[in-house]
């Protein structure tokens, strides 16, 4: 519930979009409840990230508007009545919350539609965010139907724009969060590579990892990916069981208890030690993801730093006989990515993929980068300049997806460059990914939070 950046950071975080979006009306409709199966049930709440970013409050039915003209903030709302009380607690009054954020004005939610298309109707603009819950399209359109207008009609370019820019920059109190984010990841991936043997289920890995999350303060930040079947990129299912000679590819992460996220990939072996056909695939990756790293700096495209990544990936391949002729070549015909067939990370912050709501197109692109629609490079959802202020995640992976190479192999799509006779023996590797969130400085890069174990020495040391 409570405001925790200090008051005038929200207030100059809402002048300064004040002052960039010129005319009429911005309106940031909060998240609401969204029930699991009946209406008192409800999933956890999480609030809108931007709502979170410029308000500050953490509770369901509020909404914001923000004059461009006057310069005021208005905080729609309703305090809890005396039956909520009895379910809920007492919690603190709407006028309380807004005082920490900086509001001034707290009005009830029933005047709002009046608000609003009193607004609409003079010719005022009101600007809003592309919203992605159901409850919010279906809310924001009950409060503008006297218009005659739709949602659609108010989401506003010149706002996504403006809120991209600033909040891809994070401050001293984010960058805070973060590492928090970050330091809770790495003791659930700490956890899970000590705990893992043979014989148990994925699912058992998962609840400990998750209980650490909210045991810290936090909850995860995205669904858990815990796998026997790392070539699977976004595997929810659990119901594997750990095999001696397997791999296990753990990428989950936790919220800081201010709701911002930790990212962190990391893959180990079911038994005490990697084989030495993991090791040499493990290495490849583990050496690509450090090199990326040590690239990271401001001024230089994130698009440039994937595909030295994805050179880095079609040179270890070679050389361990899996890819044949020029690795340059192999990575301009996108062979790589065979292997290789996503992108090699994202901006993160409030949302493990930063600002995703508002449109890849807005946060990892801009007229000097364009995004390709090459298998696999399509996938990178980052390919801009870096500037300081930006946390990013490093990814790669490396993964044999069977379905995926007899398909190749059939049509003959990467034939130059792929030993497709020499993968017979690596159908059932599965995948690895090692992955950390990295802060681009004024002089380069920083690791967030406290080191992970990602070297074969350090992980094999957790397995023994």
């Amino acid at each position: 519930m409570a405001v925790i950046i200090p008051t005038a950071v929200y207030v100059q975080r809402r002048k300064i979009l004040l002052n960039n979006v010129k005319d009429g009306l911005i309106f940031f409709p909060g998240n609401r409840e969204s029930p699991m199966n009946y209406p008192d049930n409800t999933y956890h709440f999480r609030q809108d990230s931007n709502f979170l970013y410029y308000i500050g409050i953490d509770r369901p039915d509020l909404s914001v508007v923000l004059d461009t003209n006057s310069g005021e903030t208005i905080l729609f709302g309703d305090n809890f009545t005396l039956d909520q009380i009895v379910w809920l607690g007492a919690l603190p009054t709407l006028e309380s919350l807004a005082e920490k954020s900086g509001i001034a004005l707290v009005k009830p939610t029933s005047g709002l539609e009046d608000y609003l298309s009193d607004a609409l109707n003079q010719g005022r603009n009101v600007h809003i965010l592309p919203p992605y819950r159901a409850e919010n399209m279906l809310f924001i359109n009950d409060f503008i139907k006297k218009s005659n207008k739709s949602y659609q009609q108010l989401i506003s370019e010149e706002l996504i724009r403006h809120v991209v820019a600033q909040r891809s920059v994070k401050d001293a109190y984010e960058i805070q969060e973060m590492i928090d984010a970050v330091n809770i990841s790495g003791k659930m991936h700490v956890a899970a590579m000590i705990a893992a043997k043979a014989g148990m289920f994925e699912y058992e890995l998962t609840g400990l990892v998750e209980g650490i999350s909210v045991g810290n303060g936090g909850r995860i930040s995205y669904p858990v990916i815990l796998t026997t079947q790392g070539q699977t990129l976004h595997n929810h299912s659990y119901s594997g069981k750990l095999k001696e000679g397997g791999l296990v590819l753990g990428d989950f992460g936790s919220e800081s208890p201010g709701h911002y996220a930790g990212d962190i990939t990391r893959t180990f072996p079911v038994s005490k030690s990697f084989s030495s056909m993991q090791r040499d695939i493990y290495e490849i990756v583990l050496d690509t993801e450090i090199k990326a790293i040590n690239q990271i700096k401001p001024g230089i495209s994130y698009k440039d730093i994937h595909l030295q990544a994805a050179l880095n990936i079609a040179e270890g391949l070679t050389q361990l006989g899996l890819m044949k002729g020029n690795p340059q070549d192999a990575v301009a015909a996108g062979a790589h990515a065979l292997f290789f067939p996503h992108g090699l990370g994202h901006m993160i912050g409030l949302d493990v993929h930063d600002m995703e709501d508002l449109g890849e197109a807005y946060v990892g692109y801009d007229a000097s980068v364009s995004r390709s629609t090459q298998f696999g490079l399509k996938s990178l959802r980052l390919g801009k300049k870096l500037e300081e202020g930006y946390v990013l995640t490093v990814e790669p992976g490396i993964y044999f997806i069977p379905q995926l190479i007899d398909k190749w192999a059939e049509d003959k799509i990467g034939k130059d460059f792929i030993c497709f006779d020499k993968l017979a023996s690596y159908r059932d590797f599965t995948g690895a990914r090692i992955e950390d969130n990295v802060l681009v400085v004024k002089d380069g890069h920083e690791i967030l939070g406290h080191p992970i174990p990602k070297s074969i020495s350090e992980v094999e040391a957790l397995r023994l």
